[in-house]
This record gives C-alpha cells, structure tokens and sequence, in this order.
C-alpha cells in the first residue's frame, strides 16, 4: 500500500499542478490509472498574504500548521507544500507538525547533484529571492545560488502576483523570463530553479536560456517516492 500524501496548498495553481503530476506518473510506477492516496488544504492566498508582507513567519507557520491537522486528521501520512516562499516558516512548523514533511528546496537541490549543476539561479518571489530558504538549503548539500538584481526581483513578483496565481500566462512574460535566465547565466548559473511553483506552467525548457530545475514537479515525484517507499 501507498502512504497516504498531504499537500498544504498555498496558490492554487501552483498546488493543482503538483496534484496533476503525481496522478499523471503514479501509473507508471504503481499501474493503470494508480496513484498513491492524496489529500489537499489550502487556506486563502488571501490570509497567506499579509503575514507574509510583515515578514511575520510565526502566523505563516501556524496557517501550515492548521492545514497539516486537518489532513492528518484524515489519515494523511507525511506533507508537502507546493509553494516555495512559505517554506519560510518551515523551521517552525516540522516540530510542532503531527506527521513529517518533505522540503521542496532539498528535493531540487538533490535534482541539482544528480545533473551535476553547482551554481543556481533562484527564481521566484522577491519573498523568496531575497530569504534564506533556497541559500541555506542549498548550502547544506554543497551548492551555491545567485539571484537577479532587484529591478528583475521585483518585476518577476509582480508577474507572479498579478498573472501567474491567477492562471494568466503571456508571451511578453515568458520572454522576460527568458532575459532572466541568460542574465543568471551571466553570472556562473549552470541550471535555473523555477522557484514560483507557478512559473513552470510559464516557461518553456526547450527554448530557455539554462537548464530548468521545476521545483512543482520536482516536490511532487519526490512525494512519489516517498509513498512507495
């Protein structure tokens, strides 16, 4: 038997394409039309959001905290969070969490080593850009980042926050993602982490500038392997 996954949702697009990639690969690992056991909360982006702009983790940790009970409650056996920023508030919400999590920056740092990439550009939030989720995780595994100027920071939140989580995706976007890229790539980057769980519906991997590192998809098969462990 699968273990039981529960996903903490955050935005809805990025948590609805995790969900699709674990229902999309299961067959191939478990049989025709198989996949492991899933449930899924999510409070409101919309109370996600002002703690997040104090830069209060504390009330962030304890959203994550109310979701997790919730899908613990109906049997879920270990969490995932499809959303990178709120990773965050992860140190204070795995101690206090009734069952484990997996962390979504350790599943693509591993991908990073298994390609053989040593230098990340991170992407994502400005949230994200500018804390230490992705520096100290990636640290730990002996990998180094470099994230895009503030003027490229905060042009990519705005895109995230005004297009991407609401499910709106142009070419105009796309491009500038492109610019982003060859600008980290400017700067050492061997690989770039899509770390806006959103911007993989986004970008294109055929025609950008560095190898991409989908941190949705990368959570997701790693929660696979985790339930058929």
């Amino acid at each position: 038997m699968a273990r039981h996954i529960g996903i903490v949702a955050c935005s809805a697009e990025g948590a609805a394409l995790c969900y699709r990639t674990l229902c999309a690969e299961a067959p191939a690992l478990m049989g025709e039309h198989m996949h492991p056991e899933v449930s899924m909360h999510t409070h409101p982006l919309g109370e996600y959001m002002p703690p997040i702009r104090r830069g209060d983790w504390g009330a962030v940790a304890g959203l994550m905290l109310s979701s997790v009970r919730k899908l613990a409650a109906v049997g879920a056996e270990f969490a995932i969070c499809p959303d990178n920023t709120i990773h965050q508030a992860f140190p204070l919400v795995v101690g206090a969490s009734p069952i484990p999590w997996l962390h979504i920056a350790e599943a693509v740092a591993r991908e990073a080593l298994a390609r053989g990439h040593h230098c990340l550009g991170i992407t994502g939030t400005k949230y994200l850009m500018t804390g230490p989720v992705y520096p100290e995780t990636l640290r730990r595994f002996g990998l180094s980042c470099q994230v895009p100027d503030a003027g490229d920071r905060e042009r990519l939140d705005g895109i995230i926050f005004r297009e991407l989580v609401n499910g709106v995706f142009t070419e105009e976007s796309r491009r500038f993602f492109n610019t982003l890229a060859d600008r980290l790539k400017g700067m050492g980057c061997e690989a770039v982490v899509l770390g806006c769980t959103e911007i993989p519906l986004l970008v294109n991997p055929d025609d950008c500038p560095l190898p991409t590192l989908d941190s949705t998809r990368l959570l997701a098969r790693a929660a696979l392997r985790e339930a058929l462990a």
